[in-house]
């Protein structure tokens, strides 16, 4: 991977930050991205990045809005010179049943979590068909076995999904990967919330017996990134520790 360019969505912490510093571990040239609040973050990750002695950059930009994206998408051509890999990991959750959620919790999530990777991915194709790059979106087990109080995070991971088969149709000609990864219950801000009986069930039903760590998902990506995964596209892999089995 060394020098070449990564994108990853919503990176200032938890997974996509994770996934930020395997990728810098292995040479490549880090392009940062989250919203104008995660400024901080942001420019922590970045820092951490350089001490690593890997180039990074960060872009305050909403992928709800495609003309932004497209702004993010040209910036990191004229400060990079490419763009080898995407990854799709920009999520948000507001967690309601469907007979109490307002119309603006379900349209949110799916602005953020669904039609933000329709236009990273839109507007990157061109500079990932002309390196034969790979496109990694980030799904969840919630998107292939549902939850309560999360249909519309449900709709939105399970939408990737369909995307992420799709896609991996249209470019393949062009030696484009696309696959999607499915975390179970990982270590992050989420999970930390989460009350301490509702933790303990989790667990209870994972083979493993606990949640996972965001360097294990950030490790899954970097391997669908790799040359050692040219022939793997279209498939969506479970990373839950025996949660859906």
């Amino acid at each position: 991977m060394k020098d070449k360019v990564i994108l990853i969505t919503g990176s200032s912490q938890g997974i996509g930050k994770a996934i930020a510093f395997k990728f810098a571990s292995t040479g490549a040239r880090i392009a940062l991205n989250d919203i104008q609040s995660q400024e901080e973050n942001l420019k922590q990750t970045k820092e951490e990045i350089e001490k690593m002695g890997s180039q990074a950059k960060y872009f305050l930009t909403d992928v709800s809005k495609l003309e932004e994206t497209e702004k993010m998408v040209q910036d990191i051509q004229k400060k990079f010179g490419r763009l080898d890999v995407l990854v799709n990991n920009a999520g948000i959750v507001k967690d309601r049943t469907l007979a109490k959620m307002t119309q603006e919790e379900w349209q949110s999530v799916i602005n953020i979590n669904l039609t933000g990777v329709f236009n990273s991915t839109k507007a990157a194709l061109p500079l990932i068909i002309q390196n034969q790059g790979k496109i990694i979106n980030i799904s969840s087990i919630v998107g292939l076995k549902g939850n309560f109080g999360q249909a519309n995070y449900a709709a939105a991971k399970a939408g990737i999904i369909g995307f992420t088969k799709s896609l991996s149709k249209e470019v393949g000609r062009f030696g484009v990967t696309v696959n999607a990864v499915a975390p179970g219950f990982i270590e992050t801000r989420l999970t930390e919330n989460l009350a301490e009986e509702m933790k303990v069930a989790i667990k209870k039903f994972t083979s493993l017996g606990r949640f996972g760590k965001p360097e294990e998902v950030a490790d899954l990506v970097v391997f669908l990134a790799s040359d050692k995964a040219n022939f793997i596209t279209g498939e969506v892999i479970t990373i839950d520790g025996g949660l859906a089995v």
